[in-house]
């Protein structure tokens, strides 16, 4: 199947970040690893000119395409299915839960918007009832090979890897980077490689915690001021000095650590330590 003769007969708009998936390879390890079945719902975020969904509607149950631009509605439309529907809408602003429950996401999302789609999909740290979370299993991501890299980065990778994305991932679910994507793979092709992600959405979060809101603002903390140890980190973010201080000590910490250095499980300790102080 030629999806680059395909292709090139549309022009991407370039304001909506569009490039369209042509490796048929490619498109083969998402259908693969999305592991979909004749029970399962299926929302496709940024379907484009289909060339995923056409795959998808002969796989799954149910399929929901949500797609902002009219041109690419309009190409998804000529697909014959009776299982499709396609949502002429903003994911951003779209009820995912509205569709029902047990939810496989497949994305092929625009860079720009990737925090945003994830924070909608999985919610926030401390969003611990989020009803988007509840109803999606899992989500098949094509992402920057940059980003992807960040969802699965620890306190080990490099720093500017290890940051707030990582830990929202993480925390709602298991990242596995499955497939490195040249740039060649799409069309127009981009100026950077890409990856497939799959988050396993887990129903209870990373960590045991007393107050999910504080361990946000500790784990804002640790990553807003890279430069400075995570005594002056926290300080800076409003924390008592003394707090901080004992807090550190208490975990045997050296408070000229960067807040990046610590894991997930030790940001959990300090949010509780330091709001037991406080």
């Amino acid at each position: 199947m030629n999806y680059f003769e395909r292709a090139k007969k549309y022009r991407a708009k370039k304001r909506l970040g569009q490039n369209f998936l042509i490796d048929e390879n490619a498109i083969e390890t998402i259908l693969d690893y999305s592991d979909i079945t004749k029970e399962d719902t299926v929302v496709e975020i940024g379907p484009g000119l289909g060339f995923v969904t056409e795959h998808l509607v002969k796989l799954a149950k149910k399929v929901y395409a949500v797609e902002l631009d009219e041109d690419m509605v309009n190409e998804i439309s000529k697909i014959n299915a009776d299982n499709l529907e396609i949502i002429h809408n903003d994911i951003l602003k779209t009820d995912i839960s509205a569709f029902g429950d047990n939810i496989k996401v497949v994305a092929n999302i625009p860079y720009y918007i990737t925090s945003p789609i994830l924070a909608h999909l999985l919610g926030e740290i401390d969003d611990l009832n989020n009803k988007n979370r509840n109803s999606i299993t899992q989500i098949l991501l094509m992402v920057q090979w940059e980003v992807a890299k960040r969802l699965q980065a620890n306190e080990n990778s490099i720093s500017k890897e290890f940051g707030l994305l990582s830990v929202l991932a993480q925390f709602w679910a298991n990242v596995e980077i499955i497939k490195k994507v040249p740039a060649r793979s799409f069309f127009p092709a981009p100026k950077v490689d890409s990856a497939i992600v799959k988050l396993t959405v887990n129903k209870k979060p990373m960590l045991e915690l007393t107050n999910y809101t504080f361990f946000r603002k500790v784990v804002k903390a640790c990553f807003a001021t890279r430069r400075k140890n995570i005594k002056n980190s926290l300080v800076n973010a409003g924390f008592s000095k003394n707090a901080v201080e004992e807090t550190l000590k208490e975990l045997s910490l050296d408070e000229n650590l960067r807040g990046e250095t610590l894991s997930i499980k030790q940001m959990g300790e300090l949010s509780e330590v330091l709001k037991g102080k406080l």
